[in-house]
């Protein structure tokens, strides 16, 4: 037995000795099969991943009629506010560098537009700088909702866009959409909107959810924030209707 033992052995290292090149390229590929096993590789592609929710608070889109016609269609900006909570669930720490809104237009289905418009989604990728702080009326006491990115006129805390693995940040983000017409709004159904939310990270990631988000006067917009849909006005000298007096 311990004859027939040492043989084999002698022939399997023969073997090993006359076929180094295959022994060598086989120990690599076992290699680089338990390290993607164990999770190696998936350390070292170390990248953020961004999760994120609306929470209870100013969460809502206005339509804001301007009074004004085009083509023969009324004329409206849009006004939107979204409270969320951003987590950084990956493994690499990053920045939130942007956040996008989108959503489809409202047009009549199987039209030219409606191929070009509704079956993907427009974007609104410039934030709108709020020109007061959403709040609430708690009580005797005023709630101040944090800014996500946009520094608060009422409280000294400053936002927090720099995510380390595990850390969370919360705040408000505010669009107006620029004046438009006819079908460019989202569809309401059951008084909700259905939008898409993209954060963008600095390293170029793309995190995107989509949320259900009730569709509000804008006289229940401005008891969050007095000053609901009026910064495009101010820069543009156009008022809405409601504040021409």
């Amino acid at each position: 037995m311990s004859f027939e033992f040492s043989a084999s052995f002698t022939q399997f290292a023969k073997f090993l000795n006359d076929n180094q090149g295959v022994v060598g390229v086989a120990i690599f590929l076992l290699t680089l099969f338990l390290g993607w096993v164990s999770g190696i590789f998936s350390a070292l592609r170390r990248k953020p991943k961004f999760v994120f929710e609306l929470i209870p608070g100013p969460t809502f889109l206005c339509v804001l009629p301007t009074g004004e016609k085009f083509n023969g269609y009324d004329a409206h900006r849009l006004g939107i506010a979204l409270y969320l909570s951003v987590a950084n669930c990956g493994s690499s720490a990053s920045s939130l560098h942007a956040i996008h809104i989108g959503y489809r237009w409202n047009l009549i289905p199987l039209t030219w537009s409606w191929f070009r418009f509704s079956l993907f989604p427009f974007w609104l990728k410039e934030l709108t700088a709020s020109l007061s702080d959403f709040q609430a009326a708690i009580g005797k006491s005023i709630k101040v909702f944090p800014f996500m990115f946009q520094q608060n006129f009422l409280s000294p805390v400053r936002p927090e866009t720099f995510l380390q693995p595990g850390q969370s940040a919360k705040g408000v983000v505010y669009f107006e959409q620029s004046d438009s017409w006819g079908g460019c709004q989202p569809r309401v159904w059951k008084g909700q909107v259905r939008l898409s939310v993209r954060i963008l990270d600095v390293f170029g990631g793309r995190h995107t959810k989509k949320f259900w988000v009730p569709v509000v006067s804008l006289a229940e917009a401005r008891k969050f924030n007095p000053t609901f849909g009026k910064t495009l006005a101010e820069l543009h000298g156009q008022p809405l209707p409601e504040d021409q007096d």
